[in-house]
């Protein structure tokens, strides 16, 4: 940052139509109070406190109406990108998921929208909400004269796109612990285990992320599924042109084999495909009481773009 002797002399340099004896009024120690107070550039807080006549706390509430205008512009942009933040107690017996979006891989990557991410998952993690709307409400905990929404509006006028907090899953185990694992910013995984240890339940966390169990066990798969399921399986049956008399023997392997698939305690462990999870838990003497499993940008529809298509619709049209 530059030493105050040198932002007094951009001060003094006001820019073609203004009026120069108001940037004289504007001290460098009020600029830098500013910027500390909101974060935003040297320039845009030089303004707004031209703008307020040297008021700090209304040029501050201009920033946050603008931060608000520029939020609300940019909110029907698709925001598939971003990150999933992990956050657990040391006692692994309390944790969050968040899930945060924008608009570019590029931005998710960006130490300021991290450290968002990061300071929102904390402040979900230490207090006691569990859907975003009462999240965004709350102060943060690293900043607590700022919500977790004024935040979001700041970060969306500096960096420019649009950022939304999407998801909060808050996790209280009663029979285990919480272990996790995160592969790069896109999925988050955090398992309930009793038993065994920190590395088997790391590995399950890890297990999940690369396999997508539907669910742990037969039992908890939705019956809707299943019905579904046997009725495709009929259909294929009795399509292939099997007799009757077996098409009930074909549909209840058929049923085994989705339940090996689709149930974390069916499918192979990822690490020994020669050994069922269920296999492994038994040998470790643990067991799985749950999981959560968040990819970023599931269920959002993406907007593909032709430019081919999108040339030819020009040319007929001209």
């Amino acid at each position: 940052m530059a030493d105050p002797p040198a932002i007094e002399n951009q001060l003094k340099r006001a820019p073609p139509g203004a009026k120069e004896t108001k940037f004289m009024t504007i001290s460098a120690a009020l600029v830098k109070e500013l910027r500390e107070r909101t974060g935003a550039g040297m320039m845009e807080c030089k303004k707004a406190l031209v703008e307020s006549g040297g008021d700090i706390e209304a040029a501050i509430d201009a920033m946050r109406k603008a931060g608000q205008a520029t939020a609300a512009k940019k909110s029907g942009r698709i925001a598939a990108e971003g990150v999933v933040m992990i956050e657990i107690t040391p006692d692994a017996r309390r944790g969050v998921l968040v899930e945060i979006n924008c608009e570019t891989d590029f931005v998710a990557k960006d130490a300021n929208f991290q450290a968002f991410a990061k300071a929102v998952a904390t402040t979900a993690l230490d207090g006691a909400m569990t859907d975003v709307a009462t999240l965004a409400e709350a102060p943060l905990v690293t900043d607590p004269a700022t919500t977790v929404e004024m935040a979001r509006q700041a970060l969306i006028a500096k960096i420019g796109e649009n950022i939304q907090v999407r998801r909060l899953v808050r996790l209280a185990p009663t029979a285990g612990q919480l272990y996790s694992y995160r592969h790069g910013l896109r999925i988050g995984v955090v398992v309930e285990m009793s038993g065994g240890d920190e590395g088997l339940g790391r590995d399950l966390a890890m297990h999940v992320a690369a396999s997508r169990p539907l669910c742990v066990n037969a039992d908890e798969v939705p019956a809707e599924t299943m019905a579904k399921e046997r009725e495709i399986f009929k259909a294929q049956a009795l399509d292939s042109g099997k007799p009757e008399a077996i098409v009930d023997k074909i549909i209840d392997g058929r049923v085994r084999k989705f339940l090996e698939e689709v149930t974390l305690l069916g499918q192979p462990f990822v690490k020994d495909p020669d050994m069922s999870v269920a296999k492994l838990l038994d040998g470790a003497g643990a067991k799985v009481h749950g999981f959560v499993r968040i990819e970023v940008g599931e269920g959002i529809e993406k907007k593909t773009e032709n430019f081919a298509e999108e040339v030819m619709a020009q040319v007929r049209g001209g």
